[in-house]
């Protein structure tokens, strides 16, 4: 399951907050850090730039040392290159790979238990909508697309027989995929994972100001010029529009959408599987999700992709979260505690 990179971030747009679209339903970041006067107006910054885990990646933080902003974001990057060698599909020789080949995966790394012991939480309350077993749907759709058309009835079924979360074994001395052709992917959450991870290891370096976008937004302080960090979403349908912008607030935003990757020209079917029907839930075209962390806002909004516009707002209220989502007729609502603002 590929996903690509629809969250980017502008900098260098001088004092004005900006945003940078790349179509489908992207986010932007106004440039740069802190209130003018404010005590860190002498904060140096540093920025990385990286592909990884199928998409582009953006980090930016501040410190009153510039080799400490300097030696924060290198061990960020390592900390990336880490999650993407147990949980890319991109890669081979990653844990993931290596799991969904032989079924069976011995002394699993401790971000990759923590991870989908994650996942599996999510995905039992959520009643299995949420389900990183899913990956045997993606082969079914990726396959017919390679031939120019769209997976039989009978084939998606046969995919969908071997999807099933409680079919994933995890504990700390072995992974183990129960039916032969089961496999996972971790798109629906490991950027968001990488997200997180990144924001704690720049806090240990005393980083107080930053904006990681490892695919999903995470924030620490402020941009060097007036007001937040500003995301901007935009419309799934218009590739130059913007529907809304968000202030971060030191929290953590994911956005998925029927766009990124779509397997016909009407976005009916996506990348964005039901785990129950075998195909891509048909309400929403977006679904931007507000959270605490990362790793919670990536994974929600799948959560609520196969809820529906009319029930996004009340399951984002039972999840604790913030949320916008745009339906296949262009309507968007957000919820209350959402801090929106102009674009």
């Amino acid at each position: 399951m590929k996903r690509r990179g629809f969250m980017q971030l502008a900098w260098g747009l001088g004092a004005a907050a900006g945003t940078l679209q790349l179509g489908g339903a992207a986010a932007t970041a106004s440039a740069a850090d802190q209130p003018a006067g404010s005590a860190s107006a002498n904060l140096a910054w540093a920025s990385r730039t990286l592909n990884a885990m199928g998409t582009s990646m953006s980090l930016r933080a501040a410190h009153v040392q510039a080799g400490v902003a300097e030696r924060a974001l290198d061990a960020a990057l390592a900390d990336i290159r880490s999650v993407e060698d147990q949980m890319s599909l991109f890669r081979e020789d990653s844990a993931i790979c290596q799991l969904n080949r032989s079924g069976v995966l011995a002394h699993p790394h401790p971000d990759l238990l923590d991870i989908l012991r994650t996942a599996q939480q999510v995905s039992a309350r959520s009643q299995g909508a949420f389900d990183v077993t899913v990956q045997p749907l993606w082969l079914a759709f990726e396959s017919a697309k390679e031939q120019g058309r769209l997976p039989s009835a009978a084939e998606v079924a046969a995919a969908r027989r071997l999807v099933g979360w409680r079919g994933l074994q995890v504990t700390p001395e072995r992974l183990q995929l129960q039916r032969p052709g089961m496999g996972i992917t971790l798109n629906g959450i490991a950027q968001g994972f990488a997200a997180d991870k990144v924001k704690t290891r720049l806090q240990a370096f005393g980083i107080q100001h930053a904006l990681i976008d490892t695919g999903e937004f995470a924030a620490l302080g402020r941009p060097a010029h007036a007001g937040d960090w500003t995301l901007g979403v935009a419309n799934p349908r218009d590739a130059h529009g913007l529907l809304a912008g968000i202030a971060l607030q030191g929290r953590c935003v994911a956005t998925s959408a029927d766009d990124q990757c779509s397997f016909s020209a009407d976005h009916v079917h996506h990348h964005i599987f039901d785990p129950r029907t075998g195909y891509s839930p048909t309400a929403l075209s977006s679904v931007s999700v507000m959270a605490a962390s990362a790793v919670q806002a990536d994974a929600i909004t799948k959560v609520i992709f196969m809820a529906g516009y009319d029930s996004a707002l009340p399951l984002a209220r039972a999840w604790g979260v913030e949320v916008l989502v745009v339906d296949k007729q262009g309507r968007w609502q957000v919820s209350a505690g959402l801090p929106l603002v102009a674009v």
